[in-house]
């Protein structure tokens, strides 16, 4: 599943490197995984036989970490399922989601001043001694 590129307007590329770790069982799944993620267009692929990885290389305009994950687990490849290694992947796929949407959105004008907004209630507040008490509960001692 590969994401639609933005022809109408150039960005910078948005260049992320990840790990994607595997289960202990079944073992030697890390070539295969390698192999299979090597068929990827624009997609950097290296292989961690030692730490049970793949290591990935991708633009985040045309890949995402939970699109390359769930294609391996679509093909049956078992991921880590430790409770750091979900909690990680559960941060990863909420940063690239928002990184993705924060492009989408569209510049908002900034105000002229950073104080503006509490120029306009000065502006707009009562100016003088205007304490209600009375004089007598001023001076009550």
């Amino acid at each position: 599943m590969k994401r639609a590129a933005a022809a109408t307007q150039k960005t910078a590329p948005i260049r992320k490197e990840r790990s994607i770790l595997f289960a202990r069982f079944p073992p030697d799944q890390v070539p295969q995984a390698a192999d299979c993620l090597a068929q990827i267009d624009q997609l950097e692929v290296e292989r961690r036989d030692q730490a049970r990885a793949v290591g990935v290389a991708y633009d985040l305009h045309q890949h995402s970490l939970e699109e390359l994950e769930g294609t391996l687990q679509d093909k049956g490849y078992h991921l880590d399922n430790t409770l750091m290694s979900k909690m990680m992947r559960a941060l990863i796929y909420y940063v690239e989601e928002t990184q993705l949407h924060n492009l989408e959105a569209p510049v908002r004008p900034m105000k002229r001043s950073q104080s503006e907004a509490y120029t306009h209630a000065w502006e707009r507040h009562p100016h003088g001694d205007h304490d209600d008490t009375p004089p007598e509960w001023r001076e009550y001692k």
